[in-house]
């Protein structure tokens, strides 16, 4: 791998000085590669991650892994509320959805994949602790979206990605696909799962969220179908993944 080094002052100490124990994936969303890592640099923009990945496969170091980047913003997966105090962040150069979101290159696919699997392997990071922006903020986040390949990183060791064999136990259980049952499943996974009691005035704000959740479930785990609505086999994967936990 080509590693530059470009700091950005935008970082501070972890809390406790943990170990990182989450790994999160973006894409820089932004029109070229130095828009985006002159912003991850500008202390102006309080924004950072540990490492960003050009096209070509080139490497941006930006903030050392002992210390915790700014990437996650207002964010959370299985109960943690400082993801970025609990994780590493690898920005993906992608113009993302705003500016003409396009496959990742293989060249580029190659370089993360090694990269993340080193920090997994170093950090002991669990495999339903990689996640993407979209999974820790899905009512704020898309990325890196539904052509990043996740079946493929998990291939090789990094994150998690169901047999479809399990899927299919699961396909036609009544019990599997009732909402409650969902929401239990997305919030073993990892996911915020709203909880509260709803109201008439809640109501609209309550399945705003799922709609949400759910698609960002379906974009790492279903990327050719996203509809952000629930079916059975969005129902089964959940189970699937869920079990992937214990």
């Amino acid at each position: 791998m080509n590693f530059v080094d470009c700091p950005s002052p935008n970082h501070d100490e972890r809390p406790e000085s943990r170990p990182p124990t989450i790994l999160v994936l973006h894409y820089t969303g932004m029109e070229t590669a130095r828009g985006a890592i002159e912003r991850l640099c500008n202390p102006e923009a309080r924004v950072s991650a540990h490492y960003t990945v050009d096209e070509d496969g080139t490497v941006y170091v930006h903030v050392p892994e002992h210390r915790r980047a700014w990437h996650a913003g207002a964010s959370y997966w299985q109960g943690e509320t400082d993801v970025n105090g609990a994780s590493i962040g690898i920005e993906i150069v992608n113009p993302g959805h705003e500016f003409g979101y396009r496959p990742f290159p293989a060249a580029q696919m190659a370089v993360v994949t090694a990269l993340a699997k080193r920090i997994v392997l170093q950090y002991r990071i669990l495999p339903l602790r990689v996640v993407g922006h979209s999974d820790i903020a899905p009512e704020r986040k898309t990325d890196p979206g539904e052509l990043f390949d996740w079946q493929a990183l998990a291939a090789a060791g990094v994150g998690f990605w169901p047999e479809p064999e399990s899927v299919e136990l699961h396909l036609y259980d009544p019990f599997t696909q009732k909402l409650d049952t969902v929401g239990r499943n997305l919030c073993r996974i990892g996911y915020h799962w709203p909880v509260e009691p709803i109201t008439e005035k809640t109501r609209a704000a309550y399945r705003s969220a799922l709609v949400a959740i759910i698609g960002a479930f379906q974009r790492h785990y279903r990327s050719g179908r996203l509809t952000g609505t629930l079916d059975a086999e969005t129902a089964a994967l959940a189970a699937v993944v869920a079990a992937a936990r214990d």
